[in-house]
């Protein structure tokens, strides 16, 4: 509850709360109960303005209108009620109740034994309306912001929109990236499986294995080595676009927390030079830190707004840049799920501009000849494809380049461009753009 309310009132991240709170509990919570909150959490969040939706019958002054905190109690509570099958509905109430009792007083346990009393009797009609046009039952069914649905139905047609929605709503595959540096891909699985774990080969990204069983793989002794790194399939792909060969001087633009730079300097054999900039000096020391566990030689960081790496480069300076530029985020919700209660479109026509101005600076450092990939974990037309038209109409010297063969066989990839929508495989959503250079 005290969680739910901090991110609705002080618009804090979910994912960090919930770990530095289940890190502060002194003894620590038992497996299943912190698997238990974990998963009250986010799936309240994840399901908010349904909740919201079937509250509003049982609240008569209105949802908005009640405390934060009694709010938050009223929705997790409920969320237990529609959404969970193994918690007795007496067990939800009583609970709901004490925590009023302690929180506020005997006015607000009466209402909420009240409203949560009226919602169990009313359980079959808790449903939302088939009727109702596409945008709005899609938004209330699956819990997105109405603007969200309707620029996806736009984009993509009611029915795949409604599958992003139903895909983002699902847990996330826990993926992780073979360092070949370290080991093959083939021989950690079978380490894997030899060790009692659930794995198996993406089915997308070539150095990529799903791990279906096997707790948090920060902990396991491959990533303590350096044989993974923690990455979403979708995100893998990135380096496969620049596919950077041994020798080259590459440039990473934005480039914490480290993956995708990580992942360059491996398929380079760790020879050549890749720059890796962020524009914090904390993030910065993320990167380094990513490639020491790895055991990286070729990569140099430095901290700096990449807008104004042209002071700091000669033209063209590049065999190889990356972009993945700041974004919306609406690829990654089914992570970050309060990312979708958080943005308003006009941010995205914000961004926009900024995403234009990074890429501007970063076809300066490429090499005549050289190639610049541009990626990002959305889904907004106007940060992807858009984006890459005004980027070619700004800079003629730059065309579309084919994508490497581990892209360039994914349905939809064409003409130097990949999008992955979260239903696709159930990955993160993502953009990829392959801009050549052309010779000077």
């Amino acid at each position: 509850m005290d969680i739910l309310t901090r991110v609705e009132q002080e618009q804090a991240y979910s994912n960090l709360l919930l770990n530095q709170t289940l890190q502060k509990q002194s003894p620590p919570l038992e497996k299943a109960d912190a698997g238990l909150t974990t998963e009250l959490v986010y799936g309240t969040i994840q399901r908010l303005n349904t909740l919201d939706y079937f509250l509003a019958r049982f609240v008569a002054k209105g949802v908005a209108k009640l405390e934060p905190w009694v709010r938050s109690l009223l929705r997790l509570s409920l969320y237990q009620l529609v959404y969970l099958d193994r918690i007795p509905e007496h067990a939800v109430v009583n609970e709901a109740v004490n925590l009023a009792k302690r929180r506020g007083h005997a006015g607000i346990s009466g209402m909420v034994n009240g409203v949560l009393r009226s919602a169990i009797r009313s359980r079959t009609e808790l449903v939302v309306p088939t009727t109702l046009p596409a945008a709005e039952r899609i938004s209330l069914l699956h819990s997105y912001p109405k603007w969200m649905v309707e620029q996806w139905i736009r984009q993509f047609g009611e029915a795949t929109a409604e599958r992003i929605c139903e895909s983002n709503n699902r847990p996330p595959a826990v993926s992780v990236r073979v360092n070949r540096l370290r080991a093959s891909r083939e021989a950690v699985l079978q380490q894997m499986a030899d060790a009692g774990l659930d794995a198996r080969p993406s089915s997308i990204a070539p150095s990529g294995l799903i791990v279906e069983s096997g707790g948090n793989m920060a902990f396991s002794t491959w990533f303590r080595d350096g044989a993974i790194s923690i990455q979403d399939e979708s995100s893998m792909l990135v380096a496969e676009a620049v596919d950077p060969q041994p020798g080259m001087t590459v440039l990473d633009c934005c480039a914490a927390p480290g993956g995708k730079t990580a992942h360059l300097a491996e398929r380079m054999d760790d020879r050549g030079r890749i720059v890796a900039c962020d524009a914090h000096e904390h993030k910065r020391r993320l990167i380094a830190e990513q490639a020491e566990r790895l055991g990286l030689r070729s990569v140099e960081t430095l901290t700096g707004d990449a807008r104004e790496l042209p002071q700091r480069f000669p033209a063209g300076a590049f065999d190889r840049v990356l972009l993945d530029a700041p974004c919306s985020g609406l690829g990654v919700i089914r992570r970050k799920p309060d990312l979708k209660w958080a943005k308003q479109p006009e941010e995205i026509e914000a961004i926009t501009e900024l995403q234009a101005e990074l890429l501007d600076a970063a076809a300066w450092l490429v090499a005549p000849g050289g190639v610049l990939v541009y990626s990002t974990c959305t889904l907004a037309a106007e940060e992807n494809g858009d984006a890459v038209l005004a980027f070619l109409e700004r800079h003629p010297a730059f065309a579309p380049e084919p994508m490497p063969p581990a892209l360039a066989a994914l349905p939809g990839a064409a003409n130097g461009q990949v999008s992955l929508l979260p239903s696709d495989y159930g990955s993160d959503g993502f953009f990829i753009a392959r801009l050549r250079r052309k010779d000077a």
